[in-house]
């Protein structure tokens, strides 16, 4: 029997990996659903780890084929998707597939699991902190932080239609609840 799914989202940079990790290291019942990306690997990433690395071509070709459950083109000429293929062989390993994926991936996920899956919005406490986090990071030049400050702006409108919103503000807090949600959702009978 499939099992269930929990989708992290969150805008770019307000601690939805490092929350997802967290969850993943306190619930060995969760595997994390390692999503494909069209864009170049940053220094430290492994393929089949973070992401699976596709060419832009690879991509197109797997969206023609139907292999994703959920695509889009994030930014132009940069795709990130979810294999079909990826969540059949977590569940056939008899675990709950957790998600870390931008805030549009989120919402097609949660429409396609429905009530099997809960949806989470990191909230950063303010654009401002946002900014800061990822200036932190280094992996950002001007215009890619100003793109990704903008986006962040637009997607902020969408918390509402998540399952719950956590607010990063302190990260140990906001571990805490992540734990507490992630809980209460995988015994649920839901």
């Amino acid at each position: 029997m499939p099992g269930k799914a929990i989708i992290f989202s969150a805008p770019s940079g307000a601690g939805k990996t490092t929350l997802v990790k967290h969850v993943i290291s306190v619930f060995p019942e969760l595997a994390f659903s390692v999503s494909a990306c069209s864009r170049p690997k940053r220094p430290g990433e492994t393929d089949g780890k973070d992401y699976y690395f596709l060419s832009r071509k690879q991509f197109e070709e797997k969206i023609k084929r139907g292999e994703f459950l959920e695509w889009e083109e994030v930014y132009s000429g940069i795709y990130y998707g979810t294999l079909k293929s990826e969540i059949d062989k977590i569940w056939s390993a008899g675990k709950h597939v957790i998600f870390d994926v931008d805030v549009v991936g989120g919402l097609n996920l949660k429409k396609y699991f429905g009530n099997r899956a809960l949806a989470i919005f990191v909230k950063p406490p303010s654009l401002e902190v946002l900014k800061e986090r990822l200036q932190a990071r280094g992996t950002e030049n001007a215009d890619s932080l100003k793109k990704r400050i903008s986006k962040a702006e637009w997607e902020l409108g969408f918390s509402k239609k998540f399952d719950k919103i956590i607010v990063n503000d302190k990260l140990d807090e906001a571990m805490k609840e992540s734990e507490k949600l992630v809980g209460e959702f995988i015994r649920s009978n839901r």
